[in-house]
């Protein structure tokens, strides 16, 4: 059984003693998920299959959890466990129909009364079954933003839990926060109305990515890093986001928002954040959270001679994209830090789709070794790459000597394969990861009101700029490295390319 298996109980143990690290209350009792648009696909997708997951590792119990499906579609119970049955092939059949029948259907609107006073009935009914005392309510907002205010205003005024139970009501809510920085402000000051900033859980998947969740501990927990992550060695950073593929029929909704919303206000920001920030005063959410902020605070308005935009040809063949469209399909865009450690340091975020391959990688390249008597410098830098997807690693290039009878030099490296290193364990997907941190009430990894205003405030002048038509994309050919420009201005700002050296994952092979 999943919930009475020991690595279910090592687990838990382990739990504990995060949770007593961080101050986190230890909570047993009742839980209640309530997964809203339960039919849609990222609750098949992500959600669901996450969830399954936790309750396989015993994170979720089979006698303290019950998971609640509400949609507008008419599906009855087992209707909706047929369809997450679908996207879990090669589950164990044993846990997976434990799993399923922990599911509930509901139908009901999102803006009306009658179907989210139903939703309560039920989650009461299970509450008083159980007989615990208390009531954890979690809702998973697997929606679209329009309806986030009228859903949060029904769980508000239906659904949170009773005040005779001892426990808690969270609501996670997905990306995007937002267009710019007035309709997020909006959206958080309604949503700020019906919740406390304790109970909102804004999540970035990206954070609970394994190599991004690595992030502090390889800064502040080797004593190597500390000296060197500053300008006074660093020469420029990278943070790069790759697609080898476009909108693949997401033209019409893309084209609302391009690759900046999409994936370099939110994604490769929290990157920069986790990068760029000073060490917290603890692993407290709060202390990590006032450093992100911080860091955002500190960074320059973005000058239009340190932007380019792209747009891949073939993208307004989609006939749901406007022929006029001037959406972003790629950009690269420089950012600048003004404080003591960054100051003169360009952070390159480049983000595209239709591109030459797949991956998101940070890259934190060296300055050029002073007196260089090798005379090795056209064969490239010091360069420490955190490669976040796929085949997550971490790798140092080095140049050392080439073996033989010359003194001749190449460029190599120090390699941390997490499927070489780790060919035993599986990294958990980030749906996982987070959903367990609401549960625990972690907030370390989740975006505060204060930090998403800080993000909107300094992409907002640059997103009025494009949507006005005052900066143009750049066509590209899909299948390349993007604008040529792109790469002349990584160039003019610093970065040097290495010639003649690929890093190659390794295999088992």
């Amino acid at each position: 059984m999943a919930g009475t298996d020991s690595s279910a109980s090592s687990r838990q143990s382990s739990s504990n003693s995060l949770a007593k690290d961080l101050e986190l209350p230890v909570e047993q009792g009742c839980l209640s998920i309530v997964v809203l648009g339960a039919s849609g696909d990222l609750a098949k997708k992500k959600t669901f299959p996450a969830l399954y997951h936790l309750f396989e590792q015993g994170f979720i119990q089979s006698g303290d959890v019950h998971i609640f499906g509400y949609a507008r579609s008419n599906l009855s119970d087992e209707g909706l466990r047929e369809r997450i049955r679908g996207y879990l092939k090669g589950a164990s059949e044993e846990h997976l129909s434990e799993f399923l029948r922990l599911i509930k259907y509901v139908s009901g609107s999102y803006d009306s009364g009658e179907g989210f006073d139903k939703l309560n009935k039920e989650i009461s009914e299970y509450e008083m079954s159980n007989n615990s005392g208390s009531s954890r309510r979690l809702f998973y907002l697997a929606l679209p933003p329009s309806v986030y205010p009228s859903v949060c205003k029904m769980i508000r005024t239906y659904c949170m839990n009773p005040t005779s139970r001892t426990g808690w009501t969270r609501v996670i809510v997905e990306k995007p926060f937002g267009k710019d920085l007035d309709s997020a402000e909006e959206l958080s000051s309604q949503l700020g109305e019906l919740f406390e900033e304790d109970q909102l859980y804004r999540i970035d998947h990206y954070l609970g990515k394994e190599l991004v969740q690595n992030l502090l501990v390889l800064r502040f927990a080797n004593r190597l890093f500390l000296p060197l992550w500053n300008r006074d060695n660093v020469d420029n950073i990278q943070i790069v986001f790759r697609e080898d593929f476009g909108t693949d029929g997401r033209g019409g909704y893309f084209d609302q928002y391009g690759i900046i919303r999409d994936i370099i206000q939110n994604h490769l920001l929290q990157v920069f954040c986790l990068v760029a920030m000073e060490k917290p005063v603890s692993l407290k959410p709060e202390h990590i959270r006032d450093e992100k902020v911080k860091v955002l605070q500190s960074v320059n308005p973005i000058k239009d001679e340190e932007v380019v935009l792209g747009q891949y040809q073939g993208y307004k063949d989609d006939p749901t994209v406007p022929d006029d469209s001037n959406t972003p399909t790629f950009a690269s865009i420089v950012l600048r830090v003004h404080n003591e450690r960054w100051e003169g340091v360009p952070f390159i975020l480049k983000a595209g789709k239709a591109l030459n391959s797949r991956k998101a990688e940070i890259r934190v390249q060296f300055k050029d070794v002073p007196g260089d008597i090798f005379r090795c410098k056209k064969q490239g830098r010091n360069e420490f790459v955190i490669r976040l997807q796929p085949s997550e690693a971490m790798y140092m290039k080095l140049t050392v000597k080439k073996p033989g009878l010359e003194m001749a030099t190449e460029q190599s490296e120090l390699d941390l394969s997490y499927g070489m290193r780790y060919q035993n364990v599986t990294i958990p997907e980030a749906y996982e990861r987070l959903i367990l941190d609401t549960i625990r009430g972690d907030q370390q990894h989740f975006v505060r009101r204060d930090e998403l205003k800080a993000a909107w405030q300094i992409f907002t002048p640059l997103l009025h700029d494009i949507d006005a038509g005052k900066l143009k994309t750049v066509p590209y050919q899909p299948g390349s490295r993007g604008p040529k420009e792109a790469d002349e201005l990584s160039e003019k700002v610093g970065y040097m390319q290495t010639h003649g050296y690929i890093w190659i994952p390794p295999t088992l092979a």
